[in-house]
């Protein structure tokens, strides 16, 4: 009887200790991930105006860069030549967008967090044949970039001169497959590495 009553406590003893466990083990795919970024020490924000990057005269623009794992807006400026035509002046933008993409940031944009994943090189032309006029062909496949340069590129193309301004931007290739319009969205620019922008395809526009 003693002994049967000894064990009580122990049998008592599995589900609390089990409960502590439970309660102490949390694993990283059952935290919420819709609350958008995660928490960074970083500041992604400059505390004066960046000289360096204001020094250069042209059409002013913005352009994402990365910081805090979010996509943030900074401003520049890109070339374009008084009179240029039109289809002349949005393959100038696009271009010039895609330059200051690619150039790393400065000093003051470094340690305040900012960081670009857009490889130098990429180039941009206009739309083939059969493709809808606002098209833009990448000279790397939107499908070869990482999420982060893909979300970069969509986003500032999509809210500039470069594009129709209605939060998208049509994009294709070097080959031969079809271009598709790209979405830039609250949850792109909040979680750009996991989120990529939402696409379809483009027949009959």
């Amino acid at each position: 009887m003693t002994a049967r009553l000894a064990a009580v406590p122990r049998l008592l003893a599995v589900p609390a200790l089990a409960v502590l466990l439970a309660g102490c083990g949390i694993r990283a795919t059952e935290v919420p991930t819709n609350f958008g970024a995660a928490p960074s020490r970083v500041q992604c924000s400059l505390s004066e105006p960046d000289v360096s990057t204001q020094a250069a005269r042209g059409l002013p623009v913005q352009v994402f860069l990365l910081c805090g794992s979010a996509l943030v807006t900074v401003d520049r400026t890109v070339r374009v030549p008084d009179g240029a035509a039109d289809s002349e002046r949005r393959m100038l933008v696009a271009q010039g967008l895609l330059d200051q993409l690619a150039t790393p940031p400065s000093a003051a944009e470094k340690e305040a967090g900012y960081s670009t994943d857009v490889r130098d090189g990429i180039t941009v032309g206009g739309p083939r044949p059969g493709d809808p006029e606002d098209t833009l062909r990448l000279s790397t496949a939107p499908a070869g970039l990482t999420s982060y340069a893909l979300a970069q590129i969509v986003c500032t193309f999509s809210d500039s001169a470069a594009a129709e301004g209605d939060g998208s931007v049509v994009l294709g290739g070097p080959g031969g497959e079809a271009p598709r319009r790209y979405e830039c969205t609250d949850e792109v620019r909040a979680r750009p590495g996991s989120t990529e922008p939402p696409s379809k395809g483009v027949a009959g526009e």
